[in-house]
């Protein structure tokens, strides 16, 4: 069996998987298509908690789930949008939401959050073992990350699954696994280092558990 062809995250970015205009646009706060289903939790019960909370969402799509919870938070809270396409019918944002057109394999943020969500984002991540070491470091001390985790998209340079292996050091780190859901938690701000090299990313590797083409990546 031949080794995949691996691209690196700048030619990644640029290939039809990762530009999936469809992923994340529709989907609101709450109800059937929704981030309260898809993260098992609702988003402003985790915030409540908060005197002025703070919600940064990567791969955030149109925004919309933003959108509509800066309507029902706090005039200080703080939420922050990063997505590598954006809105893609900009409108004005409400004060409280910053909407970053970035690639979050690059962007890092100047402050810590109470809640980081990635509603079925790392999907289209090269480098997403990185993306959540990166991303612990950016919660606050009771913050939670939820994100949606494929462990099948993770692959040895050659290959060959290392999906087990990037879940039991997810694990060690302090992350909890759901397979059921595919859903990856981690709650508390630390920092993390996992036992990965990453060494590129592999567009073609097929769908994933949604059905949707998604993204191989290696590490070594």
């Amino acid at each position: 069996m031949p080794e995949p062809s691996l691209l690196t995250a700048q030619d990644l970015e640029l290939s039809s998987v990762v530009a999936n205009n469809t992923m994340n646009r529709e989907r609101g706060l709450t109800g059937v298509n929704s981030y309260a289903r898809e993260l098992g939790l609702d988003p402003l019960d985790e915030l409540s908690g908060s005197p002025s909370p703070s919600w940064l969402d990567l791969c955030s799509g149109e925004g919309r789930a933003l959108r509509e919870a800066a309507a029902r938070l706090p005039e200080d809270a703080v939420l922050t949008a990063v997505d590598l396409v954006g809105p893609l019918a900009p409108t004005p944002a409400p004060p409280a939401l910053e909407e970053i057109v970035a690639s979050v394999t690059t962007w890092t943020p100047t402050r810590t959050y109470d809640l980081i969500t990635c509603v079925h984002g790392l999907h289209y991540v090269g480098d997403q073992l990185g993306l959540l070491a990166r991303a612990a470091s950016w919660l606050t001390p009771e913050g939670l990350l939820v994100a949606h985790f494929d462990p099948d998209s993770v692959r040895r340079p050659d290959g060959s699954p290392a999906g087990r292996a990037a879940v039991t050091a997810l694990r060690t780190a302090g992350f909890r696994y759901d397979a059921r859901s595919h859903r990856l938690s981690l709650r508390g701000g630390r920092s993390v280092v996992l036992p990965f090299r990453y060494v590129g990313a592999d567009p073609d590797a097929g769908p994933n558990y949604t059905g949707q083409p998604a993204v191989g990546s290696h590490y070594a």
